[in-house]
Formats: C-alpha cells, sequence, structure tokens
C-alpha cells in the first residue's frame, strides 16, 4: 500500500529524533509542507546555502521590539538534517499591517548592517535573483511586454545613480511577518539581498500598493526615507522584471503592479 499524502511530506521519524521530537505527532500547516511538533516547527529545505545562512544569521540576531523564531540544531549540533530544518513555533498570522511591515524591514535591515553577505548570493539564478540584477542594471535580460516589460521600459529611464551603501537586506517581508494581536511583530524567515537598507522597505510597499490594498498614497507616508523615489523605483522594476521571469505569474499579480507602477511614475 503507498503512503498517504499526509506521509509522504511528513518529517521522518529519523528527522524527529534527530531534533528530540520522538513521540510528538507532526501536525501539518501552511498547506501541509511545515510541521509543527509542540513548540518547534519543522520545515523542507529547498535551498541548502540559504536555509544554512538563515539558520546561522537569525539564532544570533537581537532586534528591539521584533519576535525571531529560533533555528534550532539537532541533538549533533547540525542545522539541517535528512533535509529538514528547525525552528521554535512564533504564534501569529500574516496581516496587512502595512506600517508595521515596514517597520520591521527597516529594524531588521539595521540589525543586519555589518553581516557579511552570504555567498551564496552571487551564485543565485532564480527568478528573483535575475530580477535584482536586471531591476538595478547590473545585468541586461529582455523582460517579456506581456507580462511587465512595457511598464519596466517606461520606468527604467528613469534610473538615476543611488548612492546608498549596501548591505544584508531582506528583500520580501510582505505576507511573511506574523501578527498575535499587540504582540511585537514575528520573523520567521527572509529572503536576503545586498542592496541599501531601505531598499527592502520599498519592496514592502510596492507589494503593499500592489496586492495589499494600500493606496498609493502610501507611497508618500514613507517619503523621508534617503532617495525615496529611486528606491521605490528599483523596487517596483524588481516586482516587475521578477513577474515577467516567472512561469507561474498570474494575470492578477500583472494588474497590482500596474497600479503600482503608475503611483510610483507619480512621484519620480
Amino acid at each position: 500500500m503507498s503512503a498517504g499524502p499526509r506521509a509522504r511530506h511528513s518529517p521522518p521519524g529519523a528527522v524527529l529524533m534527530a531534533f528530540g521530537l520522538s513521540g510528538l505527532e507532526p501536525e501539518p500547516l501552511a498547506g501541509g509542507r511545515v510541521h509543527r511538533c509542540g513548540d518547534v516547527v519543522l520545515t523542507p529545505v529547498e535551498d541548502r546555502p540559504k536555509a544554512l545562512w538563515i539558520a546561522g544569521t537569525l539564532h544570533a540576531l537581537d532586534v528591539p521590539d521584533l519576535r525571531i523564531a529560533r533555528p534550532l540544531r539537532s541533538r549533533d549540533g547540525r542545522w539541517i538534517v535528512g533535509g529538514w530544518s528547525a525552528r521554535r513555533f512564533l504564534s501569529g498570522t500574516p496581516e496587512h499591517r502595512h506600517d508595521e511591515i515596514m517597520l520591521a524591514a527597516l529594524k531588521l535591515a539595521h540589525a543586519l548592517d555589518g553581516v557579511p553577505p552570504p555567498k551564496y548570493l552571487a551564485r543565485r539564478t532564480d527568478p528573483d535573483a535575475l530580477a535584482d540584477r536586471v531591476a538595478w542594471g547590473d545585468v541586461d535580460v529582455p523582460v517579456d511586454e506581456a507580462k511587465g516589460g512595457r511598464w519596466f521600459e517606461v520606468l527604467a529611464v528613469a534610473r538615476r545613480p543611488v548612492d546608498l551603501p549596501d548591505q544584508v537586506v531582506p528583500g520580501d517581508l510582505f505576507g511573511a511577518v506574523l501578527f498575535d494581536e499587540d504582540a511585537a511583530p514575528g520573523i520567521v524567515d527572509f529572503d536576503p539581498f545586498h542592496r541599501p537598507a531601505e531598499w527592502g522597505a520599498a519592496v514592502a510597499a510596492v507589494d503593499a500598493v500592489a496586492w495589499g490594498d494600500a493606496p498609493p498614497e502610501f507611497f508618500e507616508r514613507w517619503s523621508h526615507l534617503p532617495q525615496w523615489p529611486q528606491l521605490l523605483l528599483r523596487a517596483v522594476l524588481f516586482r516587475l522584471a521578477g513577474n515577467a521571469l516567472n512561469p507561474r505569474a498570474t494575470a492578477a499579480s500583472l494588474d497590482g503592479l500596474r497600479a503600482a507602477a503608475a503611483a510610483v511614475s507619480e512621484i519620480l
């Protein structure tokens, strides 16, 4: 008899034993891939270099007014066992609390200042990594006109030099920050990039307008950030290029990006 869907995707007994979770029944979360065992969450690892870097970084990171889901080592000291990683359970769910997500992005970037960028960043070839390089003009890759390329070409000519220092910055926090009533926002994971500190907040702002029902005026609320128009421009170009390079992109995602792109064009 073949194993059922839950059995196929649940962490095996050897993984539970390695993380000291023997005897606990894994409870599937987030569509059945992530599993909770008591106060521990087990996640299948798809990108080993990133998972190792995130574990080592979040394990030592202390950010005032943010809750961090601390990664856990196995009994023999490993971050990954049998393709699974472990972290402390963090209560909460993603919500459209846009200003708080923006603040979380800025606080996390401040805490990451001085952290060496992960070596694997230069080797990344996934759509987001390529979209980041395209948005900043580091590489020249055609952007499909039907999937965002028209707006990309319209806006790209407005790029001007950004003279802010690069550092490790969270580039994809929209929908990834957990809220639990009045508790501090929770950080479980993030996608690191090597860009100016405020760029991560700019990406969160573009996502809020594109897909989070934030009004276009939301951009103006954060105009005090340094070189904000140019960082917003890079952020929306990043999302437009990413949409064009993503084979699973939908018409709905492009509709939201068009609205964000139009709003960004008004402040350049």
